[in-house]
């Protein structure tokens, strides 16, 4: 122990070469023992400075030995670094568990500040220097320093307010001053967005603080998602509303609550513009469900007679020929064989609730939809799923059209539907005559065992409880 004591800075260089070797040697994901080890070290340094008579609360007591007064006062020095280097990892350590990634900024700024601290304590209890005129200069310079850095320092507490409120986080999408984009970065200086063209937007944080900011990413389980369509103003509002309710109900993707709704937004000159909107839980699928919503909206206002032109003309047709025209396995056929085959459809009313084609029966007929909506549940155990939903011009009943096959699903109409009808033998006949129909039938059926067989169930998210303390140490 006495040949220890009599060499305090040999040990204590030994001591400072082995906490930087382990801390740069050993795993980075093992955090906890790296600064279990550092605290350790720490704690060995200064028992073994204290132990041979040197104190970080006191200036060096060997005026008459220059060697020993220089070497205590760097250990003395050093005492002050390292503790705040040991209290700069323990604050990062508890930060990491309560914040995460976007209180890295938090960090560094309280670490800055642990710094300063320890440079002005071991000025005035080490070196005895007058730490109040030190201060005093320090100040003046630092309010010329802030004057200078005024935007700088702005976007950096502007930095530390986003990652203490958190309106947003990385991996978020969010819209700030009119860029959207997702969040990959905050920084001292600016929040860092990858946009949908595949840019990099910066935004100072002084900006971002100052500015409107829509967070895309919350709730996280509810997203909005709308269209908008024009229509002339001659067509009665009522009927264009109900189109587009229907388009709403056609889409499975959409949350029953907050339940989707259509309303007319604006009436202009000659054209009314009307606004379909409802939500989904996965932001991802927004593009997927609003290119979805244009197409159900497209095929349920021609379902209801709604031209979408001013100056529509043409000759006129039955609703029976002009449905074929949008029925894909159908679209082989040439205009003569189209009409035939409308000359065999006969329309019927369906209420809503009431069952089209049930599980396990054996159609007649093979179903045209020409309006509503109707829902396809597949069974699954003791109960039924649901496994989509169809629209205008969709065909149902193809497996006994093919093969005399059973249906695999229950078909019920959810709205007030009107549905063609067009008999077995005349359909057998259509697919004899073209293969391309025979060959679309097929494809439709694979598609729609596939997609039976795929319908699951989603599982409600949790919501996490809130509160004060909660608040705070996520603060």
């Amino acid at each position: 122990m006495s040949f220890v004591l009599s060499h305090p800075l040999l040990w204590s260089a030994l001591l400072l070469l082995a906490d930087v070797l382990i801390w740069h040697l050993s795993p980075a994901q093992h955090r906890v023992v790296r600064i279990g080890i550092r605290l350790g070290l720490f704690l060995s340094f200064s028992t073994l400075i204290i132990n041979a008579g040197i104190s970080p609360l006191l200036a060096p007591a060997w005026p008459d030995d220059s060697v020993l007064q220089l070497g205590a006062t760097a250990l003395a020095i050093l005492w002050w670094v390292y503790a705040a280097r040991v209290l700069t990892v323990l604050i990062g350590l508890a930060l990491l568990r309560r914040v995460g990634h976007s209180g890295r900024l938090l960090q560094d700024v309280i670490g800055a500040l642990v710094f300063l601290i320890a440079v002005v304590a071991a000025a005035g209890y080490v070196l005895e220097l007058p730490v109040k005129g030190l201060l005093a200069t320090s100040g003046a310079v630092a309010i010329i320093v802030g004057l200078a850095l005024q935007s700088t320092l702005s976007d950096v507490f502007s930095g530390i307010v986003l990652n203490t409120t958190k309106p947003y986080q990385v991996d978020d999408w969010v819209a700030i001053d009119g860029i959207e984009g997702k969040v990959t970065d905050i920084d001292w200086r600016a929040t860092h967005l990858l946009t949908s063209a595949g840019s990099t937007a910066v935004v100072p944080n002084s900006v971002a603080a100052k500015a409107k900011i829509v967070n895309l990413s919350r709730p996280t389980h509810m997203h909005g998602v709308s269209i908008s369509i024009q229509v002339p103003n001659h067509i009665r509002p009522r009927r264009v509303l109900d189109a587009l309710d229907r388009t709403l109900q056609g889409s499975s993707s959409l949350l029953l609550s907050p339940a989707p709704k259509a309303v007319l937004k604006e009436a202009g000159e000659s054209m009314s513009e009307y606004v379909a909107s409802g939500f989904i839980a996965d932001l991802g699928k927004k593009g997927e469900v609003r290119n979805q919503l244009f197409d159900l909206a497209h095929r349920h206002l021609e379902a209801a007679g709604i031209v979408r032109q001013l100056d529509a003309s043409g000759e006129p047709t039955s609703r029976a020929r002009t449905l074929l025209e949008d029925v894909k396995v159908f679209r082989s056929l040439n205009a003569q064989e189209r009409d035939r085959l409308a000359q065999h459809m006969t329309a019927q009313q369906y209420s809503a609730g009431q069952v089209v084609l049930d599980l396990d029966e054996v159609a007649d007929c093979l179903f045209v939809i020409a309006t509503g909506v109707v829902s396809a549940s597949v069974p699954d155990g003791n109960e039924r799923i649901e496994a989509g939903r169809m629209g205008p011009s969709e065909v149902m009943g193809e497996q006994s059209i093919l093969d005399d096959i059973p249906s695999e699903a229950c078909f019920t109409a959810m709205t007030s539907s009107i549905i063609y009808r067009i008999d077995k033998n005349v359909a057998r006949a259509c697919m004899e005559q073209s293969g391309q129909v025979n060959n679309a039938l097929h494809k439709l059926q694979a598609v729609r065992q596939k997609n039976s067989h795929s319908a699951l169930l989603a599982r409600p998210a949790q919501v996490k409880k809130g509160g004060f303390l909660g608040w705070l140490q996520n603060r």
